[in-house]
């Protein structure tokens, strides 16, 4: 009779206690220190936590979102003063983004500042830009990029393809440098006064009409070329001389006197930094003020040189100027400074 009582107690807390154990196993590990084993876990998505969500980034270089395309080399990501990466604006590419279609962007929406004022976009210089790069490629092609590349490694840029604001301005720097860079007062003797029927305006004063005397002759060779290009379409004489009546390529303005400056600027004083420029290189003879166009001559305003830059003229003067020793002043397109060849 004990005996049995015994093996009812025993069977008893065997039941009793065997839903605990159970419970116990069924908990799950609550942290870095939880015993209980458990099945290993399948691989993880990369981007994301084993709960679903965004996983979180390592701050630094590789910080920025992936993208569907690899980081260009060299292309760097803004970041905030804590070391986040900073919104893009919303004119700007994606850094992930092929060069090409970059620079299809930048093109219009590079912000860029140049004579006290903010500028956007290298759309207006595109002429110059591929004579620079030596290709007629489209600047939303991969042949316009691999030629950005090629002239940023020979001027000791990082080879990314992308005209952006670094190249942009190192090409602009490379244009300044390359200009007459003097403003040396001619003497009488070595200016010409040209006849008034090779200005755009023939009614100028003969004191405004004068050229250093190398310059003109420059002038006059780059002339005769221009008239014999057909694809030029120019009004000529019998002789293949330009014809009176043909305004492109007419000299609007050359040498300038200091005194003569300084009268517009007492007459004016509220003109523009170029109006009122005092060490002009008009200065010296040797800059020209060419006719290409556009509804003003000499209006810096974008819309202006939009149509300036489209023409033939203008466009011509880019390809050949240089074989007779001009060179261009990029921000104003009817404007050539002879440095000699």
């Amino acid at each position: 009779m004990l005996r049995r009582k015994k093996r009812t107690y025993v069977l008893f807390a065997l039941f009793a206690v065997l839903p605990l154990v159970a419970a116990v196993f069924a908990l799950p590990g609550s942290g870095d220190d939880a015993t209980v084993s458990r099945p290993q876990a399948s691989p993880t998505p990369a981007g994301t936590s084993r709960a679903g969500g965004a996983k979180k980034q390592d701050v630094g270089a590789d910080s920025a979102a992936k993208t569907d395309g690899a980081r260009p080399p060299g292309a760097t990501v803004a970041t905030d003063d804590a070391g986040a990466p900073s919104p893009a604006p919303s004119d700007a590419p994606s850094l992930a983004a092929p060069a090409a279609r970059q620079n299809a962007a930048l093109r219009h929406s590079l912000v860029w500042a140049f004579g006290g004022k903010q500028h956007r976009g290298w759309s207006l210089y595109l002429p110059l830009i591929a004579r620079t790069l030596e290709t007629e490629a489209a600047p939303d092609s991969d042949d316009f990029a691999a030629a950005v590349s090629r002239w940023q490694r020979a001027s000791g840029l990082a080879p990314t393809g992308l005209l952006d604001r670094e190249t942009w301005m190192q090409m602009v720097a490379t244009w300044q440098s390359r200009r007459l860079g003097s403003s040396t007062y001619p003497t009488a003797d070595q200016l010409v006064t040209v006849p008034a029927s090779e200005f755009h305006d023939p009614a100028r004063d003969a004191e405004l009409r004068q050229v250093e005397r190398e310059t003109y002759a420059a002038y006059r060779r780059m002339l005769a070329a221009a008239a014999a290009d057909p694809s030029l379409n120019l009004k000529l004489k019998p002789t293949g001389e330009l014809d009176d009546s043909e305004q492109f390529f007419k000299i609007i303005s050359a040498f300038r006197s200091k005194e003569y400056q300084e009268r517009l600027r007492r007459l004016d004083p509220a003109a523009g930094r170029a109006g009122l420029a005092r060490r002009s290189p008009h200065f010296t003879g040797r800059a020209l003020d060419l006719y290409v166009g556009g509804y003003d001559p000499v209006s810096t305003k974008d819309d202006n040189r939009a149509l300036q830059t489209q023409t033939p003229a203008y466009r011509w003067l880019v390809r050949n100027s240089e074989r007779f020793g001009f060179r261009p002043y990029f921000f104003e397109p009817w404007h050539y400074e002879y440095v000699g060849r």
